[in-house]
């Protein structure tokens, strides 16, 4: 009787590591990840290395880390000094960008309660939905401008 693997297939890593079976073929393209096998059948396999590296990746997600910054953290030495200190440049760039984000959600915060409070919710003409027409029109383009579209 042949011993049992010590690789998994892509539906056992999804489970234990959080990460479903799309991200994970995701990160693997984006170059976060490389399983260490493939099976004669040629799936991909993934070991306790991976896992954890699936974990690792699903926790800098978590902390609305770019692909980026999680590509530096995981290409960086626990135990070398310089790492530490590149680790340490990439969470400070990450908390810049987390500050100027909640600048831009108290903004949104404030211009949402104003909004909110042009209707109480009982008449029989809504000041929300004006006011939301009026900002629409207010932003019409002329057709030979592109637009920028921004991400939301």
């Amino acid at each position: 009787m042949p011993s049992p693997s010590p690789y998994l297939r892509i539906g056992d890593a999804a489970r234990l590591s959080g990460i479903g079976a799309a991200n994970i073929r995701f990160y693997e393209r984006e170059g976060l990840l490389a399983p260490q096998a493939r099976s004669e059948a040629a799936y991909r396999l993934y070991g306790e290395e991976d896992i954890h590296r699936l974990r690792f990746i699903r926790l800098c997600r978590a902390m609305d880390m770019s692909l980026d910054e999680v590509r530096t953290l995981l290409g960086l030495d626990l135990n070398d000094k310089a790492d530490c200190g590149q680790a340490r440049e990439t969470l400070e760039g990450h908390l810049e960008h987390v500050r100027q984000r909640l600048t831009e959600l108290r903004s949104l915060e404030a211009n949402l309660v104003a909004l909110r409070d042009r209707c109480d919710g009982q008449g029989g003409h809504c000041g929300i939905i004006e006011t939301l027409h009026r900002r629409a029109d207010a932003q019409a383009l002329p057709a030979a401008t592109p637009v920028t579209r921004r991400h939301v």
